[in-house]
């Protein structure tokens, strides 16, 4: 059993599903069946490799390996580790998600909508599951275009200018951070191994540090456009307020922590001397991503777009803590990362079905909705508690250890962190309240969630309540890859925060 491809399953069984989808073009409720067959699919591969890998961790990481281009040292290798594992876990989840969250959106072409939905999980896995940095670069342009087209051509208002602004901002990224791999790959070439561009082999080259620089800057230019990182970001709150809902829910479940994964996986190893030095930078940037997110989220008069800023704050604390040197902190920004992508799915799926139900997402419209559809105020609440870290649900677990982590390695970041943490719950509570309390501000009805709706939003908040309340099994499953990478960045303080078992 272990001896199948599942690796290469978890990533081409999407697309597959997807280049079918054809067939079923004439039947909308056909196309939504099979969709949904396939994710779900997805998801139980996802829970197998957990399952025949995870469980005890002896066969971790598991790697498939072929020789591709030879000649150049590019090869198919992919390799699932831990860290992997959570976000290949957290991409199977949200497809399942999109797939239930989409009932409105796919009423024009109900098949390449679903096709494109396939698609986007396929790339994405592969961007968590490559360790060749040729191949990571070719998944990470792929999956630009399954969403460019998601928005581009079922999305909402100035859809178009949308998508273009969103493919130029990530293609012009990308295309450095190709470059950057070119790079790479040539000084590699004059090594002891030959033409290469596994990661592992990479990490060994001992570049001049001038060079090192500036790679890690085309990296990290790359990632910080995806994270996004102020003062990149700006092509984000466009994008989730004119995307329809599931394309909402691939950006900030997967395409925000495709952004995230790369940054530890990938530049920090790559690059440690640069990622010390550049350190300070990234931190100030992401603190200010965080207050100005705040600031800014509170003047949206749109639930999406206010939900949207929340993305940019909440993954800027995640980069200040990426690169803090505290392998605490690391710790809780992948457990920060998983939970915002549950719960920005679940509020912007929410967002999306309050559009359906009002014609608009505007607070001036809402209010009042906790006693018209208490099943809907009751998951949105939840939503919003989780996402403002109220203890006992997913978001505390990696907050706490943020701000525990920064304040071991700097007082004043760590000060600013908490700060930034509590303008967070103004706009927070600023949306729970105009969109669930009060007088309505409109006559028309608001029904209460649908079967459909009750299992998306059901399956979601089981997620946050489990990772808040038993985090034990993710914070031991990435344990171990982020002690190695601690270790090749930080290694005085990989050795101790081992040593304390964090």
């Amino acid at each position: 059993m272990r001896d199948l491809p599942w690796l290469t399953l978890l990533i081409f069984w999407p697309l597959a599903a997807a280049v079918a989808m054809p067939l079923f073009r004439r039947s909308r409720e056909a196309c939504r069946s099979y969709a949904l067959a396939a994710a779900l699919i997805e998801a139980a591969m996802a829970l197998l490799v957990i399952l025949l890998f995870a469980v005890g961790r002896s066969s971790l990481p598991a790697t498939e390996d072929v020789a591709w281009i030879p000649a150049l040292g590019i090869r198919y290798t992919l390799t699932c580790d831990g860290l992997s594992l959570v976000f290949v876990a957290l991409t199977a989840f949200i497809g399942v998600c999109c797939m239930l969250a989409s009932r409105h959106d796919d009423m024009k072409r109900p098949a390449l909508y679903y096709a494109l939905i396939l698609c986007s999980l396929a790339t994405v896995q592969g961007v968590f599951l490559a360790t060749d940095l040729f191949l990571f670069a070719l998944f990470w342009e792929a999956q630009l275009i399954p969403v460019f087209f998601l928005i581009g051509i079922f999305g909402h208002g100035d859809r178009m200018r949308v998508a273009i602004k969103f493919f130029l901002f990530s293609a012009v990224g990308g295309l450095l951070m190709f470059l950057a791999v070119i790079a790479l790959g040539i000084y590699a070439a004059d090594g002891p191994t030959g033409p290469t561009f596994a990661l592992y082999d990479l990490t060994r080259l001992h570049l001049p540090l001038a060079t090192a620089r500036w790679l890690f800057a085309a990296f990290v230019l790359s990632f910080a456009i995806k994270i996004p990182l102020v003062p990149v970001h700006m092509w984000l709150p466009d994008a989730h307020t004119e995307a329809p809902t599931a394309g909402s829910l691939i950006l900030a479940g997967l395409l925000l922590k495709t952004g995230g994964y790369a940054l530890i996986r990938f530049a920090l190893p790559l690059f440690p001397e640069a990622a010390v030095a550049y350190a300070p930078v990234l931190t100030v940037l992401g603190l200010i991503g965080l207050f100005y997110a705040s600031w800014v989220a509170l003047a949206q008069e749109d639930v999406k777009r206010l939900v949207a800023y929340s993305s940019i704050g909440h993954m800027g604390l995640a980069v200040a803590a990426i690169v803090s040197g505290s392998r605490l902190a690391l710790g809780g920004a992948v457990v920060m990362m998983v939970s915002h992508g549950l719960t920005s799915g679940g509020l912007f799926a929410q967002a999306g079905m309050i559009g359906e139900r009002m014609g608009s997402r505007r607070f001036a419209v809402l209010g009042g909705i906790w006693n018209k559809a208490p099943r809907f105020g009751a998951a949105f609440l939840v939503c919003v508690l989780a996402s403002a870290a109220l203890p006992g649900l997913s978001g505390f677990v990696g907050e706490a250890m943020i701000v525990f982590g920064l304040f071991r390695v700097d007082v004043v970041t760590g000060a600013f962190a908490v700060l930034g943490m509590a303008a967070t719950l103004i706009y927070l509570l600023r949306l729970a309240r105009d969109t669930l309390f009060g007088p309505p501000r409109s006559d028309a009805p608001f029904a209460d969630l649908s079967p459909r709706e009750t299992a998306l939003m059901a399956a979601l908040v089981l997620a946050m309540l489990w990772i808040g309340l038993f985090p034990g099994p993710v914070l031991s499953i990435i344990s171990a890859p982020l002690d190695i990478i601690a270790g090749q960045v930080w290694p005085a303080v990989a050795t101790v925060t081992t040593g304390l078992g964090l």
